[in-house]
């Protein structure tokens, strides 16, 4: 990615330093840690149920602030404040264009958990966006295991897991995250996974169109960076994560969408970078 002369965020938390360790919480075993991991590795809406239902309780909701300091200027902060720049101009002017007043998220960086207005964040659960406070949660270490884990290296990977969370906000601002929230208790849960895999698939699409508006007006991609992504997108498929961690496939229980889904989701937001082609609720695959 060409990103050298790109501008940096301002909406941007720092919260590493008194992180606690990886595994931190409510006294979460490893095999806890792994199951949640597959359940919500890259991209949940509010994962933060996963560990918590795994640990008997719900979640704890909390407004309670935590320890910040000036943001690091290290090379991986910076890439993830100008990632997060990038976002923001694009969906500005998406939203610009159909009348309306894009809202900025928060990038929140941490270590091991963090208190969050949807309940504590664990790093196990991977990134992960909050409607309640509309903050993208991240611990970077998760870059080390999207590349070493989950077979996914490269600066784009790591761009397209920032920009799906975007996407949660904008869903969370049009207020198409709100309408599947209202359906939980009133449809089986086979149906509300299903509603789960459209959310997550358009959330996909979204960040597709990011790809291709930045690189449209800005000319941030260089060669391979798509098929990074693309390749991210095939890793984290819920078929090819559960062959990984179980052998077989239980399609009723996929809550993200297959490789096969995610893979045409993205492209198809690249390659039309048009809102309207994102309507995974209308158009189903």
């Amino acid at each position: 990615m060409r990103l050298d002369d790109e501008r940096e965020s301002d909406n941007f938390e720092d919260r590493r330093e008194g992180g606690t360790s990886f595994v931190g919480g409510r006294g979460i075993g490893l095999g806890s840690i792994v199951i949640a991991l597959v359940a919500s590795v890259v991209f949940g809406v509010n994962p933060l149920t996963v560990l918590s239902v795994l640990d008997g309780g719900a979640p704890i909701a909390t407004h309670q602030s935590a320890p910040q300091s000036a943001p690091a200027n290290d090379e991986e902060t910076r890439f993830v404040r100008k990632v997060l720049a990038s976002t923001e101009d694009v969906w500005q002017n998406q939203f610009q264009q159909h009348g309306a007043k894009y809202q900025y998220p928060t990038l929140v960086l941490f270590r091991g958990s963090t208190p969050t207005a949807c309940g504590s964040g664990q790093a196990a659960m991977g990134p992960f966006y909050c409607p309640g406070d509309r903050k993208v949660y991240i611990d970077l270490g998760f870059y080390d295991i999207l590349k070493t884990k989950l077979g996914s290296p490269g600066d784009f990977a790591q761009a397209y897991v920032i920009a799906h969370e975007v996407g949660h906000h904008v869903q969370n601002l049009t207020g198409i995250s709100g309408k599947v929230d209202a359906m939980r208790g009133r449809v089986s849960e086979a149906q509300q996974n299903a509603l789960s895999v459209r959310l997550e698939l358009q959330a996909d699409c979204y960040a597709g169109i990011w790809a291709n508006q930045a690189d449209e007006t800005r000319h941030i991609l260089e060669q391979g960076d798509i098929e990074e992504a693309l390749n991210a997108a095939s890793h984290i498929g819920d078929d090819a994560l559960q062959k990984a961690t179980q052998g077989y496939v239980v399609p009723e229980s996929f809550t993200h969408g297959t490789s096969q889904q995610r893979v045409a989701w993205f492209k198809r937001g690249y390659e039309s970078g048009d809102l309207a082609a994102c309507d995974t609720f209308k158009h189903k695959g």
